[in-house]
C-alpha cells in the first residue's frame, strides 16, 4: 500500500516485513531471527519521580535486520531518545525482551558495557571528542578497550580517518577542524570497531545544511557497504535519507514504514 506524505512529499510504502505492534511482538515476516541484529519484544521504561512513575516508552516490539539503515523520527519528548538509550545498551527497559544480535540484554552493567563496545558504534550530534587529543588518538581509544595493541590500534585508527577523508589530518585536534570534519572523525571513530550497528543521534544537528548532506550522503554510502545504520532525529526530511522510518510518538511507535525516497536515493 503506498502512502504518500503531502506534507514533506516523501511517498512511502507500507513495509510487509515489520513486527506488528498488536501481536505481541509477532514478526509478520518468516525470516529467520537469525536475520535480526534488534529484536524486541514488548519494551517498557518506566521513571520513577518522586511518588509518581512515567512511562517513557510502551509496548514497543521492533525488529531490524542486518544491512538495514532506519531512521527514527518524533518530536522532542516523544520518546525516541529513551528507545536510542535501550537499543545502545546505554540504558535497561524495565520490561520486555531486547536481543541484540541474538544476545540477551537482560544482564550485567560490565556484561552490558561489553556487549555495547563489541557490537555498537556511536555517533552523536556534538562529536564527544576528547580536545586534548589528535584525532588519530580520539579514533583509536576505543581499540584499546577492546584490548588492541597500541601499533595495530594506530594502524586501524589510520585506515578508519582514510575511509572518511581525514588520512592526511591526523595530527590535528579537533579544535583544528570543522565542524564536518568533526562529524567525520566521529563517523570513522565509530566504524573503526567493526560494530554491528552505528547508532547516529542527531547527526547533522549541529552542522550547516550543506555539511550535513555530505554527512548523510556518507551515511548512505557506508549503509551501501552493508552497514547496518539507525538514526534519530526530529527532522523528517533528514529521516527520509533512511530507507525505513519508524515514528514514535507519546512513547509508542505509530508508524513503521519503507521510504521509497530514500530506497531510490
Amino acid at each position: 500500500m503506498v502512502v504518500a506524505k503531502v506534507a514533506d512529499k516523501v511517498a512511502v510504502i507500507q513495509n510487509p516485513h515489520l513486527v506488528n505492534n498488536n501481536t505481541g511482538g509477532k514478526s509478520m515476516s518468516e525470516t529467520s531471527n537469525s536475520d535480526y541484529l534488534i529484536e524486541m519484544t514488548n519494551i517498557e521504561k518506566i521513571y520513577k519521580m518522586g511518588g509518581n512513575s512515567f512511562k517513557a516508552i510502551e509496548t514497543v516490539n521492533l525488529t531490524i535486520a542486518k544491512g538495514e539503515y532506519v531512521a527514527i523520527v518524533g518530536p522532542s519528548g516523544a520518546g525516541k531518545s529513551t528507545l536510542m538509550n535501550i537499543i545502545g545498551c546505554l540504558d535497561k527497559a524495565t520490561k520486555g525482551e531486547y536481543f541484540l544480535d541474538g544476545v540477551d540484554t537482560k544482564c550485567n552493567d560490565n556484561k552490558l558495557a561489553e556487549i555495547r563496545n563489541n557490537k555498537i558504534g556511536f555517533i552523536f550530534q556534538n562529536y564527544n571528542l576528547l580536545a586534548k587529543l589528535s584525532i588519530l588518538d580520539n579514533v583509536l581509544l576505543p581499540l584499546l578497550y577492546l584490548g588492541y595493541t597500541n601499533k595495530a590500534a594506530k594502524e586501524k585508527a589510520k585506515i578508519a580517518l582514510e575511509k572518511v577523508g581525514l588520512g592526511n589530518h591526523i595530527k590535528h585536534k579537533p579544535s583544528e577542524l570543522s565542524g564536518g570534519q568533526m562529524q567525520r572523525v566521529a563517523i570513522a571513530r565509530a566504524l573503526v570497531t567493526d560494530p554491528q550497528i552505528i547508532l547516529a543521534d542527531e547527526p547533522t544537528g549541529a552542522l550547516d545544511s550543506k555539511t550535513g548532506k555530505e554527512v548523510l550522503k556518507m551515511l548512505e554510502d557506508l549503509n551501501n557497504d552493508g552497514n547496518t545504520i539507525v538514526m534519530i532525529t526530529h527532522d523528517r526530511e533528514i529521516a527520509s535519507h533512511a530507507k525505513r522510518m519508524i515514528t514514535v510518538r507519546d512513547g509508542h511507535i505509530t508508524s513503521d514504514e519503507i521510504n521509497e525516497k530514500g530506497v531510490t536515493a
